[in-house]
């Protein structure tokens, strides 16, 4: 249960409790407080009920307005026999929220993921709120967060993906969206059903610490 949410129940239940406490039953309310305080903290309980909506309203923004940067590309050679990516390039320097994109075989079915690989060693299943990369026509594409520190090393790797190894890295980016914390996944975590089938290495151009 994220944060947001918690602080909208106990808000409600401040609110409940100033209500309850003022409703007169048989003629006589509970009076278990002072009145002075059952309207203070009435209003507190309303404020707490709006500030949680209004951050969870915040945390919870559709993706779709991102604006993510679509950087250098490089030429898609045809036939496309493999999934590939095709921007970034390697070696690119990348700001904070980029479009990965690439390509896939025409017959290529699975799902695929593009998960980060920083510095400390773990990984980090990108999503943006379609949970796997949007594929169409032969291309896909997913926004992709960073959160390092300027000139910080990065490898994008690009997994495919059976439904199982899908349903693990979409309930693990829930979680983490819920929690508001992202701890990143050991390989060992990784479920078999996910298969590397493409990595380059980019460079932050800024610094992204605590940017999203």
């Amino acid at each position: 249960m994220s944060p947001e949410i918690i602080i909208i129940i106990i808000g409600a239940i401040i609110v409940l409790i100033a209500i309850v406490d003022s409703i007169k039953i048989r003629g006589a309310s509970l009076d278990l407080m002072d009145f002075r305080l059952k309207i203070p903290l009435g209003l507190l309980g309303v404020l707490l009920i709006f500030y949680g909506a209004y951050a969870y309203g915040v945390a919870n923004y559709p993706g779709q307005i991102e604006k993510p940067v679509l950087g250098s590309k490089r030429p898609i050679e045809y036939p496309v026999t493999s999934v590939q990516v095709i921007s970034p390039i390697e070696y690119d320097s990348v700001k904070c929220r980029i479009l990965t994109y690439g390509v896939y075989p025409e017959s290529h079915e699975k799902d695929i993921w593009v998960l980060l690989f920083p510095s400390d060693s773990l990984y980090y299943p990108q999503s943006d709120h379609t949970n796997t990369s949007h594929k169409r026509n032969g291309e896909w594409q997913v926004i992709t967060r960073f959160g390092g520190d300027k000139g910080e090393k990065y490898d994008i790797i690009v997994f495919e993906a059976d439904q199982t190894t899908s349903e693990f890295f979409s309930a693990t980016i829930q979680q983490w969206n819920e929690m508001r914390s992202f701890p990143g996944l050991e390989l060992d975590e990784i479920p078999e059903g996910a298969r590397e089938v493409d990595r380059i290495s980019v460079y932050l151009q800024e610094n992204c610490r605590g940017v999203y």
